[in-house]
C-alpha cells in the first residue's frame, strides 16, 4: 500500500510538469512562431476543453479499465504530446500535440484524485497535490535554463520534460501488477457502488453540487490565470526579462507546494471547510499585496497567494465523498475537474484578449474579484449541504 502511494505521488509530480511550462515559455515561443501574444488564450482554451472533456467521462473510463491502466496510458499520451510540441514547426501543430497531452492529463487528474479521496485520509490528498506543486515549480526552472534568447531554445525544455514523463511511465508499468492487486483488495461495498450508472441530471440535482463545481472553477480561474499570464504580467508591467519572470512564477508555485505541505499536517485536526476558508483568506492577503505599488515587495505577494491557494483545490476534492456520498464520487470528481477546466480556461481566454488589448496592470484587480466570488460561492455550498441534511 505504501509503495503504491509513493508511485501515485511521483505520478502527480509528472502531472504538474506540463501545467506551468507553457506560460513561462510563451513570451519567447510566440515570437518564434510569429503569432501575437494574445494567441496564448486560444491555446489555453483548446487544451482546457480537451482536459475538461476527458474529466467529464473519466468516471466511465475508470470503471471500465481501472485506475492503474488509465494512469499508465495517460502518462504515455502526455509524454508523446510534449515530444510533439518540441518538434512543432508552427502553432497549429503545437496545438494538436497539446490536445494529445491534455487528454492524458485530464484522465490522470480525475482517476488519482478519486482514488485518494476514497482510500486515504485528507492529509494524503494535500500531499498528493503538493507533489503536483513540485512538478509545476520544477518545470519553469527547467525551462528558464533554455530561455537564452536564441530561436527555438524553448524546445529543449519540452524535450527534457518528455523524457521525465517516459521514465515515470516506466515506473508505473513496473508497478502495474501490484497496483491492480491492491485495487482488487480494496473493492469494498462503497467502491462497488461506483459501478452503478448515474445520469448527469441526477448527479447535478444533488444539493450543493453545482456551486461546489463552480467553486472549483473559480479557484482554477485564478491558478491558471497566474500560471499562464503571470510571466507576461511581470514582463509587461514590471519590465522583468523572461527568464527572471519564470523564476518569480516558480516562487508562486513553490508557495502552492508549501501551502499543501502545511495543510497536510493541519488536516489531521482541521476539516476540509476550515482549510478552504483559511486558504482563501491567505490568498486574499497575497493578492492585496500584489496590487500595491511596492516593486519587488509587491511581486513577493505571489508567494503568499501560492501558500493560500495550496489547500483549496485538494480540500474541495477530498470533501466530495463526504459532501455527496461515495457512490457519486467518481462521476462528481470528474465533474469537478471538468468544471474547473471549463471555467478556468474560459477565464484565461477572456483575460488574455482583454489584458493584451488594454494592460496587464489589471491582473491583481481581476484576481481580487475572483477571490471574493470564490469565498461567496463556497459559503453558499456549505450552507446548502448543511440545510439539505437537516431537512
Amino acid at each position: 500500500m505504501l509503495g503504491i502511494l509513493i508511485v501515485i505521488y511521483i505520478v502527480f509530480i509528472s502531472l504538474g510538469l506540463p501545467d506551468s511550462v507553457f506560460g513561462v515559455s510563451w513570451p519567447v515561443l510566440h515570437i518564434d512562431f510569429g503569432v501575437p501574444e494574445s494567441a496564448g488564450s486560444l491555446y489555453s482554451i483548446i487544451t482546457g476543453v480537451c482536459s475538461g472533456g476527458v474529466a467529464f467521462v473519466a468516471g466511465k473510463l475508470l470503471r471500465k479499465f481501472g485506475t492503474a491502466n488509465v494512469t499508465f496510458f495517460s502518462i504515455l499520451l502526455t509524454a508523446m504530446g510534449l515530444i510533439g510540441i518540441s518538434l512543432s514547426p508552427n502553432i497549429i501543430v503545437m496545438m494538436v500535440c497539446a490536445i494529445i497531452m491534455c487528454y492524458g492529463q485530464g484522465a490522470i487528474d480525475t482517476g488519482l484524485n478519486n482514488y485518494i479521496s476514497l482510500n486515504y485520509k485528507a492529509r494524503h490528498m494535500s500531499w498528493l497535490h503538493c507533489c503536483w506543486g513540485i512538478g509545476v515549480t520544477t518545470s519553469p526552472l527547467i525551462m528558464s535554463l533554455f530561455l537564452n534568447g536564441e530561436s527555438g531554445s524553448w524546445r529543449n525544455g519540452y524535450r527534457i520534460l518528455a523524457v521525465i514523463q517516459f521514465v515515470i511511465a516506466l515506473l508505473v508499468a513496473i508497478s502495474l501488477k501490484r497496483w491492480k492487486k491492491f485495487e482488487k483488495q480494496t473493492k469494498t461495498e462503497t467502491v462497488e457502488e461506483q459501478g452503478e450508472k448515474h445520469s448527469v441530471i441526477d448527479i447535478l440535482k444533488l444539493k450543493g453540487a453545482l456551486t461546489s463545481i463552480l467553486s472549483q472553477g473559480l479557484y482554477c480561474s485564478m491558478e491558471f490565470l497566474i500560471g499562464t499570464w503571470g510571466a507576461s504580467f511581470l514582463v509587461n508591467t514590471h519590465n522583468y526579462s523572461p527568464d527572471t519572470a519564470a523564476r518569480w512564477i516558480s516562487l508562486y508555485f513553490a508557495g502552492i507546494v508549501i501551502g499543501r505541505l502545511i495543510s497536510g499536517f493541519v488536516s489531521i485536526k482541521a476539516t476540509d471547510n476550515t482549510l478552504i476558508r483559511g486558504g482563501i483568506a491567505t490568498a486574499f492577503a497575497g493578492i492585496v499585496l500584489l496590487a500595491l505599488p511596492l516593486g519587488n515587495i509587491s511581486v513577493a505577494g505571489l508567494l503568499l497567494i501560492g501558500i493560500g491557494f495550496g489547500p483549496v483545490f485538494p480540500s474541495i476534492l477530498h470533501s466530495v465523498p463526504e459532501r455527496f456520498g461515495a457512490k457519486y464520487s467518481a462521476d462528481l470528481t470528474g465533474f469537478h475537474m471538468g468544471g474547473a477546466y471549463a471555467v478556468g480556461f474560459a477565464v484565461q481566454l477572456a483575460f488574455g484578449y482583454i489584458a493584451t488589448a488594454t494592460t496587464f496592470k489589471i491582473t491583481p484587480f481581476v484576481l481580487l474579484g475572483f477571490i471574493i466570488l470564490l469565498f461567496t460561492v463556497n459559503e453558499i455550498t456549505i450552507k446548502t449541504i448543511k440545510k439539505s441534511r437537516l431537512a
